[in-house]
């Protein structure tokens, strides 16, 4: 049994053909373009979207089922009846609703959306996004009056459109603010609150099951999963009990620990109870969810900035660590997330001298990476029992320097498997459910022993975010 995933992210779209072993092949991948048409803003063109997922499709003729996982707070509206996209796509960074996020505080909502969802008042959550659609787009409010208006997470638009199935998954529900946590129902009232109107929202389903088939070459290829692209990566990792934990060093960086059947509220530590998957016929899984804003995001940006030319610069350093030398970077290019969720927040360096040079500004960005994610891990350690290893992927799982600095921070062993395409692989074996045999302990998992401790040095970082905070209007 073949399976082919497409894991759709923030930058790219890729297809992994994965066997009935667990071999897996990267067969294709198309990035997309990343539109900023105001500061704050960003956006994708929902047609390009669908180009690259067919494209994608149409590469081989070897696989018989299909799994997707989508980027999950990124949301559009369209046309019922074309199955057009109205708008372009708002992706997850986008913060044009946080004028909105402030009057909701100051209406005293914060307590009644944390309450339903478990999730703060944040614009990097789905439903500002939309409602910012239905008061800002005219062609909304028109097919809203025709009963010919759709609404929902990237997902929807791509199954509506592909597999002529207007639903959305529980895990990809759950990142909304629309979503009861304790129903998996949208909440009339939540909806209400944001001004989004809930019968133009998909129907909410498990993870797994039918998703309705996509034509490809002539063939009608069913789609068995549809999944939230962090939550795919949990199960990607092989993250299945209470206490396992996992982080993907992405765009941004996402940690998620799996605490069983019941959601976890979290709200004093800035930590998001959220589904991580629910099985056809099955009861739903519950995690805790942390984000950082800015991973890979920060390092792309200082490549751009020329401080440094090839990753290879960047995988050891000669100097002692940044933070011993009293040099700290706070990557708060976008704000900071969990456990802070303070958009106001702004990137800071602080110990900068005239003998600073761009290795010591790249060392300390990688390092304030690090002491962020350690920041979301030790929250979710007040909640669930922590397991001693630690999985991550994504592209900073492959620089030796960040990881080991990673292990001595968190004094815990981390792990990173071989594989570098997590995120789609747990989406083809959510697809191909007991069909697939992944070998989650494979012998090339590299591993990083804590042979220093560095939590001393938390302190120190505490301080510079402390610095960081409330710097934009």
């Amino acid at each position: 049994m073949t399976i082919l995933a497409i894991d759709q992210g923030t930058t790219s779209t890729r297809a992994l053909l994965v066997e009935k072993s667990g071999a897996s092949k990267i067969i294709k991948t198309l990035e997309h373009q990343q539109y900023y048409p105001k500061p704050g803003w960003v956006e994708h063109n929902p047609e390009e979207l669908i180009h690259n997922i067919q494209a994608c499709l149409d590469c081989s003729e070897k696989y018989i089922s299909i799994g997707i996982d989508n980027q999950g707070e990124s949301c559009l509206a369209w046309d019922t009846e074309t199955k057009q996209a109205i708008t372009p796509v708002i992706v997850w960074q986008d913060n044009r609703t946080h004028q909105t996020i402030d009057r909701l505080k100051l209406e005293n909502s914060q307590d009644l959306v944390i309450e339903k969802t478990g999730l703060p008042l944040d614009s990097y959550f789905s439903a500002t996004k939309l409602a910012w659609i239905m008061k800002n787009i005219p062609e909304a409010q028109k097919l809203q009056k025709l009963g010919k208006l759709r609404l929902g997470t990237t997902d929807a638009f791509f199954l509506d459109r592909l597999a002529n199935r207007f639903v959305t998954d529980i895990s990809t529900a759950s990142r909304t603010s629309l979503m009861n946590i304790h129903t998996g129902q949208w909440d009339p009232e939540l909806c209400n609150l944001f001004g989004v109107p809930i019968e133009a929202l998909p129907e909410i389903v498990p993870t797994t099951g039918d998703f309705g088939s996509i034509i490809s070459k002539n063939r009608q290829i069913p789609v068995t999963a549809s999944i939230v692209d962090q939550q795919a990566a949990l199960v990607g990792q092989g993250c299945q009990s209470a206490g396992d934990v996992k982080i993907t060093f992405g765009t941004g960086a996402f940690a998620l620990v799996v605490t069983g059947s019941s959601p976890c509220h979290a709200a004093e530590k800035g930590l998001l109870p959220t589904v991580a998957w629910q099985l056809k016929n099955k009861k739903v899984v519950y995690a805790l969810d942390g984000g950082v804003y800015n991973a890979g995001s920060a390092i792309n940006w200082a490549q751009s900035l020329g401080l440094f030319k090839t990753y290879n610069q960047i995988n050891q350093f000669k100097k002692p660590s940044a933070i011993e030398r009293d040099l700290v970077f706070v990557p708060a290019l976008s704000g900071l997330g969990c456990p802070y969720w303070d958009r106001s927040a702004g990137g800071v360096w602080i110990g900068l001298s005239l003998d600073t040079q761009p290795a010591d500004l790249m060392q300390s960005i990688l390092e304030g990476i690090v002491f962020r994610a350690v920041e979301i891990i030790n929250a979710m350690g007040e909640f669930v029992s922590i397991k001693n290893e630690i999985s991550i992927d994504g592209g900073l799982s492959a620089n030796p320097y960040f990881c080991q600095f990673l292990a001595e921070v968190l004094n815990r062993e981390v792990m990173v498997k071989s594989s570098t395409e997590l995120t789609a692989i747990g989406t083809a074996k959510l697809a191909a459910g007991d069909h697939i045999e992944i070998n989650w302990e494979s012998p090339l998992t590299t591993r990083y022993l804590p042979n220093i401790k560095r939590r001393q040095y938390m302190e120190k970082f505490t301080d510079a975010i402390r610095r960081s905070t409330g710097w934009r209007s």
